[in-house]
């Protein structure tokens, strides 16, 4: 285990996340690599309802994860993978299922998100995609899956970025290029 200076009360959370001690509603744990961990009990239940890592100990965290309906598990996560305070992946429990449900991604780190892939019948499937693939801030592919088959039934792209949708498939999967293929739910 790593060395770490958490002002001596580190001892009183378990393994599960579980504040034993009942004494602190904030522990911040910085170890010998200068990464620090913040675990943060927001409602006073005695268990950790945000965790933040600052993996490079610049102060500013890199991982967020919170526990935002009080039932002890994480249904809200935030990443910022460059390290510029702006998230590049947000990713939604909606339902509190343990399944993620929504993600918004800022592929290119500019600060806007140009990707959300959500489930909206919490099916563990993509429903809807919506994608600025060329990052200059409009809409260039968008996919839906109607029928809820897992698979896209309208396909929506603007291939030549000019604002202007110029391919639309929708129908059975013999007419949709993409439902063979390449998915167009793949965010990385």
């Amino acid at each position: 285990m790593s060395e770490y200076d958490d002002s001596g009360h580190g001892d009183s959370w378990d393994g599960s996340g579980h504040d034993t001690g009942g004494h602190d509603d904030v522990i911040v744990a910085e170890y010998t690599d200068g990464s620090q961990v913040a675990v943060v009990d927001t409602n006073h239940d005695h268990y950790a309802d945000l965790v933040a890592v600052d993996h490079d100990g610049d102060g500013h965290p890199e991982e967020v994860d919170a526990d935002t309906d009080g039932d002890h598990r994480i249904d809200t996560a935030v990443y910022d993978y460059n390290e510029d305070g702006h998230p590049d992946e947000i990713a939604v429990d909606r339902n509190h299922d343990g399944r993620i449900d929504e993600i918004e991604l800022d592929r290119n780190h500019d600060g806007r998100v140009d990707t959300i892939v959500t489930d909206d019948n919490y099916d563990g499937r993509p429903d809807h995609l919506i994608a600025d693939t060329n990052f200059d801030g409009r809409p260039d592919l968008a996919a839906v899956d109607t029928d809820e088959d897992g698979r896209p039934d309208a396909v929506v792209s603007d291939s030549n970025h000019d604002g202007t949708p110029d391919t639309v498939y929708y129908g059975d999967s013999d007419s949709n290029p993409l439902a063979g293929g390449a998915s167009p739910y793949a965010t990385h």
